[in-house]
């Protein structure tokens, strides 16, 4: 049986999908979802749901069999009839800058035109650089990269901020300036990774791709999401790692303005169970009693 699996028809979305296909035998469906139409920004649309909706819709409706999604962009929200049956190994979590003349972020000139389409990722920028210029910007990773050499003037930047493996997967690492840190620049949760998703009780489909450290460090920063009922839209980074048998999750939430910020991290045994649950527990918590909630959208303690 040749699976049908479904995704975004953008050449981010077809390109990440096009590798699980390649080790399922499965056909690429491609699909139009909110997110790819939309020109409004994501604090506007509120993020959740825009790029995923319509796939799952498909699943639902049983057009497809499977799903690959970014992880990032997938709401934390559970749907009882659908159930992620493999993360596969997670590629690069940070962000990057890639910028007209080759600068990094603090070699930027004041005044530079820095474009980015997150709430988060514009709270660090202005965290780091309150004296640039942020500009909001929608789009693909070519619509965005070509603000950097248009000659239109008005639409020029000087860089723009853009995930480091969105750029690989799509051959473009060539155009990066600069990689951010996790341990100074935390990202969205689940950046870098990818679910595959299929209807409750399916799982077998794509089971064997699952890589069990990329699941579990997901999971825990998708769990701190849900936990403070932020949404993907959220000025909130987090960044989960396995290493000497621990698993660690740590977590930054800004002000949107980028002024004020409030950090935790926790580490509980990779081995125990419900470890992702534990450590983003413990986080939300830590948060929450240093006020997040007064900083960005979220429920409250």
């Amino acid at each position: 049986m040749t699976y049908r699996l479904g995704t975004r028809a953008s050449k981010l979305a077809v390109a990440q999908a096009g590798m699980i296909a390649e080790q399922l035998g499965a056909e690429l469906v491609t699909i139009t979802s909110e997110g790819d139409t939309s020109t409004r920004s994501l604090l506007e649309v509120g993020g959740q749901g825009i790029f995923a909706n319509a796939l799952r819709d498909a699943l639902l409706r049983g057009e497809v069999d499977l799903l690959v999604h970014s992880y990032k962009d997938l709401p934390t929200v559970v749907i009882a009839e659908l159930s992620i049956a493999a993360v596969p190994p997670r590629a690069d979590a940070r962000d990057v800058l890639c910028s007209r003349d080759g600068l990094t972020l603090d070699e930027l000139p004041a005044g530079a035109k820095v474009g980015t389409g997150s709430p988060r990722r514009r709270a660090q920028l202005a965290a780091r650089r309150p004296d640039i210029e942020l500009v909001d910007i929608r789009g693909n990773v070519d619509t965005r990269l070509e603000r950097l050499t248009t000659d239109d003037q008005e639409r020029r930047l000087d860089a723009v901020v853009l995930a480091a493996a969105g750029l690989q997967r799509v051959g473009y690492a060539d155009r990066i300036t600069e990689y951010f840190p996790l341990s100074s620049w935390p990202t969205a949760p689940g950046q870098g990774a990818l679910a595959v998703e299929v209807p409750t009780g399916n799982e077998a489909i794509a089971a064997r791709l699952d890589h069990h450290e990329s699941r579990i460090a997901a999971d825990a920063e998708r769990g701190l999401l849900a936990r403070l009922d932020a949404g993907c839209a959220a000025p909130l980074g987090a960044h989960a790692f396995v290493e000497d048998g621990l698993l660690f999750l740590d977590a930054t939430v800004y002000s949107l303005d980028g002024t004020r910020s409030v950090s935790a991290s926790h580490a509980v045994a990779v081995d125990e169970p419900g470890a992702a649950d534990i450590a983003a527990d413990a986080v939300a918590e830590n948060l929450l009693a240093q006020g997040a909630a007064d900083l960005a959208p979220m429920r409250r303690p």
